[in-house]
């Protein structure tokens, strides 16, 4: 025979036994009969006179191989009591023995063939299991199902709220996930973020640059200023450009404690104890940066479906509801105790209430430290009422939140104390504790020590040595709102706005013991100037975009304009950027932001700030950010 024909022969006949053993394979994976093995025992003899004993290697015979005698036609005659009749595969493997034995197969091909056809017959069964399950759990559309094509996001919302209450709930109760971890692990979450920002500062040309803008908040930090020196109180910079490269880390964690209880606590880096700033500058020739604790508080959550209560003790999150920064910065976090509760009124309406009361200064134990004549005792306290609601219109299209709340500071503002000579720079007043802890700039300050002139101080021209407290109370009135408008998915559009007055506002009171910050002109009626300060501020906003850049691609823009008179808020507690932070400024902010991934996003920001009273003073700030999250 040809080369040629019998290769081709060769291959065919091998592609029918690939067939044949596939089928063979089939049947091997059946659990209801094994079939027998092309490789035989290793041990077992060959028949008398029936051929060669086997390989020492138990695959083949290699002689001729002696079929077994075809089974007498009683074999294949079932009784109706009988079982049906199991088919195998002795046939195809005596085939597939009988074909190496005549040197057709080579043992090699016939081993392989039979593997492949096992290895497909197990494929094959899997697939077939697949495709009956899928098939029994098929249901087809029925006339009284319901296709959405347009979700608001509110609605988007309470119904994923909903669902993982419910998948929460029952993976809980069925305790999914279970494992050998510690239970407190099991009931902890952790998070993290890190903004890397570039914040360039530029002051236009015609800032006052002489002398008028003490830096209050290092003078209270340090020794006291002596104002009758020949030196220069500290002093804001607010002619030279600057560049900063920033970098905010902050790591958390919350564990649930049960029975309603739940632990949390956050460090973040900060280049300082300042209440409003978590930003790093990059600035310390390689040395290494402080980690703060900015968190650590408990709470306790109860209440009902309609019904809800939040009680919190420590350093918590930010407890009210608010718009802008005008009055609290992003970074705040409040010491003391808070009470959130909330109930829905109906579908349409949720009223709320917050409240709390938060310790701003404790006296020090021990002060003052260098004498044996301790100061009296003295607390600054902030205590706060918010009252609110969340309204949703109708089809979840325009859903509103308005709060009005009330926030009274108690001693915080300055006060003269006791007269008295001090002799040294350690020498304490009784009303030094008066002073700001923390402060940025903008609101009215007065001197606090009465320094009795004598003949050891000149008589009042030397040995001056002061401290300065804030001259207005605060009482601050405050209304927030927000409107969000739900037409234009996936974009939603934001109204933002906030007014607040302080009530404890009193400018002639100011007028006379303020020191010549925020006056207008001197004059020869007024040698310090007329007092020009408010204690106003409003803010007006619009945000186009998502609340939160969760997705790639997201995007949002923002535009608003706030005004802050000199003693309307606490400077030391808004917002630390607009205008290098505090009060008694005006101005327009511009942003926008990219989700480049949904955990990373890019914003960019300006802010132009003017202030409103006394010298002139005007910045603009550029902040290019990059956020991730974790």
């Amino acid at each position: 025979m040809p080369l040629l024909t019998r290769t081709s022969s060769l291959c065919s006949l091998r592609a029918h036994l690939s067939r044949m053993a596939l089928v063979v394979g089939l049947m091997a994976t059946a659990p209801a009969q094994e079939l027998p093995s092309p490789f035989g025992a290793q041990e077992a003899p060959a028949p008398d006179g029936l051929g060669p004993a086997p390989l020492t290697n138990g695959l083949f015979p290699t002689g001729d191989l002696q079929l077994e005698p075809p089974p007498s036609l009683e074999a294949f005659q079932t009784p109706a009591s009988a079982a049906p009749p199991v088919v195998t595969g002795s046939v195809v493997v005596n085939l597939i023995n009988h074909l190496v034995a005549k040197g057709i197969l080579s043992q090699g091909d016939a081993a392989d063939m039979m593997i492949q056809a096992q290895q497909e017959a197990q494929v094959h069964n899997q697939n077939a299991a697949t495709a009956a399950l899928v098939a029994e759990d098929m249901t087809l559309t029925s006339d009284e199902d319901v296709v959405v094509s347009y979700v608001p996001e509110p609605v988007k919302a309470r119904m994923q709220a909903e669902i993982s209450q419910q998948v929460l709930a029952q993976a809980k109760a069925e305790a999914w996930g279970a494992s050998n971890s510690p239970e407190w692990a099991k009931n902890m979450r952790f998070f993290a973020d890190f903004r890397t920002r570039n914040d360039f500062t530029v002051f236009p040309d015609g800032n006052e640059a002489t002398g008028s803008f003490p830096d209050f908040n290092r003078i209270n930090r340090g020794e006291p200023y002596d104002i009758t020196g020949i030196v220069f109180s500290p002093q804001r910079n607010v002619e030279e450009n600057r560049n900063r490269h920033r970098i905010r880390a902050r790591f958390g964690a919350e564990m649930d404690l049960g029975d309603g209880f739940l632990f949390g606590a956050r460090i973040a880096t900060g280049s300082d104890i300042s209440p409003v700033s978590t930003n790093q500058t990059l600035s310390g020739e390689f040395g290494k940066y402080q980690l703060w604790l900015d968190q650590a508080f408990l709470r306790w959550h109860g209440g009902t479906d309609q019904t809800g209560l939040k009680v919190t003790a420590g350093r918590m999150p930010n407890p009210f509801f608010r718009t802008s920064v005008n009055m609290w910065d992003d970074d705040l976090n409040f010491d003391g105790l808070a009470v959130q509760l909330n109930h829905h009124l109906n579908s349409r309406v949720s009223p709320f209430l917050n409240a709390g009361i938060f310790p701003v200064f404790t006296s020090l134990f021990d002060q003052p430290f260098n004498s044996p004549d301790k100061a009296d005792t003295l607390d600054k306290w902030l205590q706060a009422l918010q009252i609110g609601a969340k309204l949703e219109g109708d089809e979840d299209n325009v859903t509103a939140q308005l709060g009005a709340g009330i926030f009274h500071f108690d001693n915080i503002e300055g006060k003269f104390s006791d007269p008295f000579l001090p002799l040294t720079v350690l020498d304490a007043g009784s009303t030094d504790d008066r002073r700001p802890s923390f402060a940025q700039k903008g609101n009215s300050y007065m001197p606090l020590r009465v320094i009795i002139p004598d003949p050891l101080n000149d008589f009042g021209t030397s040995k001056q040595w002061q401290y300065f407290g804030l001259a207005s109370k605060f009482n601050i009135l405050a209304y927030n709102a927000r409107i969000d408008f739900n037409f234009f998915e996936p974009f939603q559009i934001s109204m933002l706005g906030d007014i607040s007055t302080n009530l404890g506002f009193d400018a002639d009171d100011i007028d006379r013991k303020a020191i010549a910050t925020n006056r207008g002109p001197v004059t020869a009626e007024d040698p310090l100037g007329r007092f020009d300060g408010g204690a106003n501020a409003w803010n007006l906003g619009l945000h186009v975009g998502p609340q939160a850049l969760t997705k790639k691609g997201d995007w949002d823009a923002h535009i608003g304009y706030r005004y802050i008179e000199s003693d309307a808020v606490v400077d030391g507690f808004n917002d630390s950027a607009f205008g290098l932070g505090g009060t008694n400024m005006e101005g327009f902010t511009v942003g926008a932001g990219m989700a480049v991934t949904p955990r990373i996003n890019l914003n960019l920001r300006w802010m132009g700030a003017s202030e409103i009273a006394g010298p002139p003073l005007k910045s603009d700030v550029i902040q290019f950010d990059i956020n991730a999250r974790f």
